[in-house]
């Protein structure tokens, strides 16, 4: 990515600002950031500044995108990430996935750029096929309480692809699995930061079923490689970015006592509807176009979590902005 302008919907979300740092740490010519900021924060990209380079743009990407001067590449990392934030924004999730995915199209086409649409495994649903490769359709329910966030992902890779066969778009897509690390927001709904959260407070541990479903967690790192990889590469089909590690989250409440330690207790609710009951990653495809793997241990990653996430609460009154509202995912 060395001299190259690269322009990052969604900068200032958990994996946008990782991304923006990465690409600066690697030489970009000008990385910049454009977010309303719904479920992003300012916060994430504090210390992006000290590169020179970057630029914060506060704008709302479901309407036009106005960028002067030339762009190489547009990563689109723009949407609420968790079910919780997509049904509590169901509307503007659905607006962001169709909207905001085609106007950051329309400003790669403009500009001759590379369009890297980030995706999600919330396209495969609930899946009959196990472990997930690329070629399975998925078994999503249309109208169910997680059909805004799946079904505008799954309509935004329809788009890229119309874009890419219509248009002459040079696009990329990535099927990212359960992403954890530092900026992840407490309250946001996802199993690593809500389990962390409950640790550091010395609360029980909230598992909803009887925790035998099973996930497979990447460290944020390990994401942001595959991401850079795959922006360098020339594969147009989907390619699953996560830690092919399957545990159950009873597994991974046991590993986030291990790191913290204490005698937190799982307490158990019940399974909300079109919980997927298992997710892992087939990762060959990365494997063998883009040379990619993940190596960050869970245990390794859980505690470089903790690290960020004891330094940021410990600025705040207890439970400032960091309310626990629990959620499967």
């Amino acid at each position: 990515m060395t001299g190259k302008r690269i322009v990052v919907l969604g900068g200032a979300g958990f994996l946008g600002s990782h991304l923006c740092e990465r690409l600066l740490e690697d030489g970009a010519a000008e990385v910049i950031s454009i977010d309303n900021f719904s479920t992003g924060s300012e916060r994430n990209l504090a210390e992006l500044p000290r590169f020179g380079r970057f630029q914060s743009l506060r704008h709302d990407i479901t309407a036009p995108l106005h960028i002067r001067g030339p762009v190489d590449y547009v990563f689109n990392m723009a949407s609420p990430a968790s079910p919780l934030d997509s049904m509590q924004l169901p509307i503007e999730t659905l607006r962001v996935g169709s909207l905001g995915t085609e106007n950051g199209l329309l400003l790669a086409r403009d500009k001759d750029a590379v369009f890297l649409q980030a995706s999600t495994s919330e396209i495969y649903g609930n899946p009959l096929v196990h472990p997930q490769r690329e070629e399975y359709w998925g078994n999503v329910n249309p109208t169910g309480p997680r059909s805004c966030y799946e079904e505008a992902r799954r309509y935004g890779e329809a788009l890229v692809s119309a874009y890419r066969r219509t248009h002459g778009v040079q696009t990329r897509i990535a099927r990212i699995f359960n992403t954890y690390g530092p900026r992840m927001r407490l309250e946001d709904g996802h199993v690593v930061p809500t389990f962390v959260g409950q640790a550091l407070r010395g609360e029980d541990f909230t598992v909803f079923g009887d925790g035998s479903q099973t996930r497979s967690f990447c460290y944020v790192s390990d994401v942001i490689e595959g991401l850079v990889r795959l922006a360098l590469s020339d594969c147009t089909e989907p390619v699953n970015l996560g830690n092919p590690r399957e545990m159950t989250i009873l597994q991974l409440a046991e590993a986030v006592r291990q790191v913290h330690g204490g005698s937190s207790r799982v307490l158990f609710q019940p399974l909300p509807r079109d919980e997927p009951r298992q997710r892992r990653p087939d990762i060959t495809r990365a494997r063998m176009v883009l040379d990619w793997e993940p190596y960050v241990s869970l245990e390794e990653g859980l505690l470089s979590t903790f690290a960020w996430f004891r330094k940021v609460t410990s600025r705040r009154t207890p439970r400032h902005e960091d309310g626990l509202a629990s959620a499967p995912l």
